[in-house]
């Protein structure tokens, strides 16, 4: 397992590990039932921190937040010489952590996306896991939940034996809940962004070969235009141009620069 700790890329506080490391935070919280919070971090979420202090301040409060995309693995390189040679990629880090509750009996319990890719999400990690116990799953709102919303679900969540809670809201949403829900709820939270609509079959991975060399973007990009052309054409060459002034030392946002949250924020 690798631990080589936090490190700042763009005033977010992303954690240097690989999915060994990962999977066993995650499942030692959920055998111990105690509150955790993680995202996997790709080049986009970490722009939101860099943009909006609260948002900086949310993202560097959580208990693991790796490194998704291979951009921001190259930074943690590029900047803090980790040497890291894989991304902790969300997909996958779904997939390992659902054999390792199979392996386990650790239920599990699927928030977020909509009813059309819930369904099949739940018959597809069932074909791979058979002894997978889903717990059960809610689809998200969309919009603010009400108090009462937000009690309703983490009673259900609550009554349903869950050990793990998969969130898959999109960002900045998922990690948003993440932070603000993970004493409520009470165990691990993964916040694993486009995980649910790709085992779903909803939505194509790149292949091996653009996600290797970091075209994964360009692959999405092609698939999916109208969603994702601001996060791609307009957040990514910025986070790159960021990358680099902190790197020449030129520009550095301070990660203990943020604002905490004045209030709770439901997001569904």
């Amino acid at each position: 397992m690798i631990d080589l700790g936090r490190h700042d890329v763009l005033g977010v506080r992303v954690s240097a590990v690989d999915y060994d490391l990962a999977v066993e935070a995650v499942m030692a919280a959920a055998r111990d039932r105690r509150p955790f919070a993680m995202s996997a971090a790709a080049s986009h979420v970490v722009m939101t921190g860099a943009h909006d202090p609260v948002q900086r301040h949310r993202l560097n409060s959580l208990d693991l937040l790796v490194p998704d995309g291979q951009p921001v693995r190259w930074a943690l390189n590029l900047l803090h010489r980790t040497g890291l040679k894989e991304r902790v990629y969300g997909p996958e880090l779904m997939l390992r952590l659902c054999a390792a509750a199979e392996r386990e009996g650790i239920p599990i319990y699927l928030y977020g996306s909509n009813p059309p890719t819930l369904d099949p999400l739940r018959e597809q990690l069932v074909r791979r896991f058979p002894m997978l116990h889903i717990a059960g799953m809610r689809a998200g709102r969309f919009r603010p939940l009400t108090r009462e919303e937000g009690d309703e679900l983490i009673a259900e969540v609550g009554t349903s034996g869950a050990g793990i809670v998969f969130v898959g809201l999109g960002c900045p949403r998922q990690e948003v809940f993440v932070y603000e829900q993970r004493a409520r709820i009470g165990v691990p939270l993964v916040a694993v962004g486009a995980a649910f609509d790709m085992h779903a079959g909803r939505a194509r991975q790149a292949p091996a070969a653009f996600q290797r060399h970091g075209f994964e973007w360009l692959y999405r990009l092609a698939h999916e235009p109208r969603r994702l052309w601001r996060r791609y054409l307009r957040l990514g060459p910025e986070y790159l141009a960021l990358v680099a002034l902190q790197a020449a030392g030129i520009r550095r946002q301070d990660p203990d620069d943020t604002l905490a949250p004045t209030e709770e924020t439901w997001v569904g």
